[in-house]
């Protein structure tokens, strides 16, 4: 299939715009602001643009199109009547400079979201700017910077994080000037209680966490690890990623949580794909509230407006009030769900990863094979012995219309695989994915270079990493 720009033809065009009598303008540029040739744009008509694009399409995984166990990255089914309200005109069509009076619909959609949030959560204000998960931890460590400067704790410079974290954890907190501790894991994939302990120090300004972590097994000491951080005036953190696994069973906020961010692109059924779009709200206590990025959305006796009355705000984090699109999709997921919608959500997730994880651990090695949550990870070292890495298996996954899972993270399990099903998996889609499974280990063993070439179906073929990353091509040359 050609590009778009080999399509063109000259004199080609796909449309025609009427020929109007309007009043012709003179502007006057300035000549280094003129362009001297005329662009170089693809001239083609309209069913070949159709085409080319829905070729492209066709292309390309998705998880309307098959299974993707894409672990630590909650891809889950979105409904399509979300998309439908999404494009509702009245949502569509709203200008972020709008008048409040104009808008009151979307404000009042935003304020009950807000609550909704805090309420999943546990926690009393929450805020829907931050524009997605990364980003939502960056505020939430700003937030609490602010906090501790506020009180008098300025000697409070370092951030605790688990050698299980997302990479994000550290990135986020050092960005926003901490310094990262590390901690390591105990035998069970949890917080070692005891390095936890000799850790926090006078300094400590705060412990983020993921929990269920990322081994997917829960932190079963949080309400001690909570209780040791605020004794010691630190906060503590939750990593929202892995909330798909707890949502309407486990509060944050009942576990002594103070801040949370949420990946509204990944639990509240909007996946996300290729950097976006994504919203990241955060959550906070309420001696935290008034931290929060401003404005948040508020109510009166003559309506629903943006307050920008909080004092001590950390400001705003992005253009406008977050990513509209994304909150109208979790707010008609949540209305759909309802509360009992959601726990079950959270309950099949579980089940259906567990339920892998009894299966698979008959002819995989699982890193941590106790009962989990919502995702588990395969220690892929015993693929060596067949001459083959996890890779190898992840790209062969390919070819039987799988989309592969996370590999090589975390990074504390050797050729990390890992796995999360997610809840809207039916079991004869678990059992065929398992005899998939099956089949490529038997493949590994009879013919490993089956595995070291693959993927044989897909557009591309496998690419060489090295040259990928040292001589990255990120446009295409006309």
């Amino acid at each position: 299939m050609k590009l778009i720009f080999e399509k063109s033809v000259p004199g080609r065009i796909g449309f025609r715009l009427p020929t109007m009598e309007v009043e012709k303008i003179e502007y006057d540029f300035e000549d280094h602001l003129l362009r001297k040739e005329d662009a170089k744009l693809p001239e083609v008509h309209e069913l070949e643009v159709v085409r080319h694009f829905d070729a492209l399409e066709r292309k390309n995984h998705s998880v309307d199109k098959g299974f993707y166990p894409l672990g630590s990255c909650t891809m889950k089914y979105n409904p399509m009547v979300n998309e439908e309200i999404a494009g509702f005109d009245g949502f569509k069509f709203l200008h972020p400079y709008q008048e409040e009076y104009t808008i009151q619909g979307a404000l009042e959609l935003m304020y009950n979201l807000q609550n909704y949030l805090a309420d999943v959560t546990g926690m009393d204000a929450v805020s829907l700017q931050p524009a997605a998960g990364a980003h939502g931890e960056f505020a939430g460590m700003l937030v609490i910077k602010k906090y501790l400067e506020a009180n008098g704790f300025k000697n409070k410079t370092k951030v605790i994080v688990p050698d299980s974290a997302h990479g994000t954890n550290p990135a986020s907190a050092v960005m926003a000037g901490f310094e990262i501790v590390e901690i390591k894991s105990n035998k069970t994939g949890r917080v070692d209680m005891e390095e936890y302990k000799k850790a926090m120090t006078e300094d400590v300004a705060a412990i983020m966490l993921t929990n269920p972590n990322t081994l997917g097994l829960f932190e079963e000491d949080i309400k001690e690890i909570a209780a040791i951080a605020h004794a010691n005036n630190a906060l503590l953190y939750y990593d929202g990623a892995n909330l798909n696994a707890i949502m309407g069973k486990v509060r944050p906020g009942d576990n002594g949580f103070d801040v949370v961010h949420l990946n509204l692109h990944k639990t509240f059924s909007t996946p996300h794909g290729m950097g976006g779009p994504g919203s990241g709200p955060i959550g906070v206590k309420e001696r935290l509230k008034d931290f929060l990025p401003k404005p948040v959305v508020n109510k009166n006796d003559e309506g629903f407006y943006f307050d920008y009355d909080v004092k001590n705000s950390i400001g705003r984090t992005r253009s406008f009030y977050g990513n509209f699109a994304v909150l109208v999709k979790t707010y008609a997921y949540i209305l759909t769900m309802g509360k009992d919608g959601l726990k079950k959500a959270s309950e099949l997730a579980v089940l259906n990863a567990n339920y892998l994880r009894a299966n698979l651990k008959d002819f995989m090695t699982i890193a941590y094979p106790e009962i989990c949550k919502h995702e588990f990870v395969v220690d892929g070292s015993f693929l060596k012995e067949y001459g083959i890495k996890t890779l190898d298996f992840a790209k062969r996954m390919l070819d039987y219309g799988i989309h592969p899972s996370t590999v090589y993270f975390p990074l504390i399990v050797k050729e990390a695989m890992m796995i999360e099903p997610t809840e809207t998996e039916s079991k004869e889609v678990l059992d065929e994915v398992i005899e998939i499974f099956k089949k490529i280990i038997e493949e590994a063993k009879e013919n490993p270079d089956t595995l070291k070439n693959a993927p044989y179906t897909t557009p591309i073929r496998r690419l060489d990493d090295l040259k990928a990353n040292k001589d990255l091509k990120v446009k295409y040359d006309v």
